[in-house]
């Protein structure tokens, strides 16, 4: 039905009504012939909302379907934080609950986080064994479309409420992949995603792999535990790899205690931004699962927020040699605002300081040694040769029994891994030699009766 003609007014009157009753404040009250007092510097604008208001009057009597005024308003919010950056945005009833979700380790959907970058909609990680991860969809992939709909315009949380669903049902993704010059197709199918954020192994005899694949509320506990475990397995760790790779991030808090288990003192990260609450700082305590373990932290383009947290403390605290490649970049804090009806705001409130005084956003950490993603492949014909130790019944040589020992098959296609083995095993040398010799030296220094 259309409205009569008093309605749009009526409208616009109880809008203005709504939303200026703090500007209304600042008008002047004396005569006209005094000068005005300049508006407080939180003063709303008058004229920018008398212009919404017409706005809003125009669309609901013009458009060409009927809107609804709460649709009319939220779309407002939503138009509101887009233009702020990417990660600030208005939660509804249920991007709220998948929210809570994702940070206590379970939701629908085909496990990865995605993000901005450039306008386009960007995979930041895929989540360990994962549809996503085992359809082999990698950090930085471009987005173009979700099943038949164009990823250009969509807001972050349009993309992500498209990508979730019923577990069983199909999504097909296409895809724009750096150096490839046509875009793929794939095809996933949808299953409940129940994260374990902590991984550990044996990679060889002394030296573990603890694996982050995101921070939730109780990875802080979990690594600990894992800890634990590796040395349970095999005795005290001559050193330990710290893989933060393709780790998209999560709660602060579970990031500082991820960096406390390795650390004794010292800052592990601070914030700051315009609201006084939003300066916080973060320090390690007394007591620590790992103080002494030698420590290689792998990065790379997927390792965002939370998990640069991580690198960049034991960087800065020298505590770890950080291996791989450049991460993300994302360093900034978001705030989790309730609304009420279940509904909340997800708002950009400061920015994260490494203890150096470095700033993540849009920086990212840089490695300290860094080793690009590869393969490594025996040269045709190398592996024709055989040496006396592969002979079936060899007799055993000095020593052959102690040095033998499983290795990780995860070691055999993952480059990076390997390089951060080979660095902890020459560190555990350097260490043994610096430490026999410092033994010769008391003993020389020894006098005799």
């Amino acid at each position: 039905m259309p409205l009569s003609p008093a309605g749009p007014f009526a409208l616009r009157r109880r809008l203005i009504s709504a939303l200026l009753p703090v500007a209304l404040l600042t008008l002047p009250l004396s005569a006209p012939a005094q000068p005005e007092p300049a508006p407080p510097a939180d003063a709303l604008p008058v004229a920018e909302i008398q212009a919404f208001a017409e706005v809003f009057e125009r669309i609901k009597r013009a458009y060409v379907e009927e809107v609804d005024d709460a649709t009319l308003l939220r779309n407002a919010m939503r138009g509101m934080l887009s233009e702020l950056d990417p990660h600030s945005t208005f939660l509804d009833a249920e991007a709220y609950r998948s929210l809570q979700e994702s940070t206590q380790g379970e939701f629908g959907g085909v496990g990865i986080e995605v993000g901005k970058r450039d306008g386009q909609l960007t995979v930041i990680t895929p989540i360990d064994d994962t549809p996503a991860s085992r359809a082999g969809l990698q950090a930085r992939d471009v987005i173009l479309r979700i099943d038949d709909t164009p990823t250009e315009g969509l807001s972050l949380q349009e993309a992500v409420d498209l990508m979730r669903g019923e577990p069983g049902t199909e999504i097909g993704l296409t895809l724009m992949r750096q150096g490839e010059t046509a875009p793929r197709r794939v095809t996933i199918e949808r299953e409940i995603i129940r994260t374990q954020s902590v991984k550990q192994e044996i990679l060889a005899p002394g030296f573990g792999y603890l694996r982050v694949s995101q921070f939730q509320t109780r990875t802080g506990e979990q690594v600990v535990e894992a800890l634990d475990a590796l040395r349970g397995e095999d005795g005290p760790l001559k050193g330990l790899v710290l893989d933060l790779r393709n780790n998209p991030g999560g709660v602060l808090q579970a990031a500082v205690d991820v960096a406390d288990a390795f650390l004794d003192d010292g800052l592990i990260v601070y914030t700051e931004g315009r609201l006084a609450d939003s300066a916080m700082r973060f320090s390690a305590g007394e007591a620590t699962a790992a103080p002494e373990v030698p420590l290689v932290v792998l990065i790379n383009g997927g390792s965002a927020s939370a998990a640069e947290i991580v690198a960049g403390a034991l960087q800065d605290q020298r505590r770890g040699v950080v291996m791989g490649t450049e991460s993300f970049g994302k360093g900034s804090v978001q705030q989790i605002m309730p609304l009420g009806d279940d509904e909340a705001l997800k708002l950009t409130t400061a920015r994260y300081f490494t203890p150096g005084g470095r700033s993540i956003q849009a920086q990212g950490i840089a490695p300290d040694v860094e080793v690009v993603r590869g393969r490594l492949e025996i040269a045709e014909g190398n592996g024709l040769r055989v040496r006396e130790a592969d002979l079936e019944g060899h007799l055993a040589g000095d020593g052959e029994e102690e040095a033998s020992g499983e290795t990780s098959p995860r070691l055999r296609d993952d480059y990076q891994l390997g390089e951060a083995l080979n660095l902890l095993k020459a560190l555990d040398v350097l260490g043994r030699r610096n430490a026999a010799e410092t033994q010769d030296e008391e003993e020389g220094d020894a006098g005799g009766a």
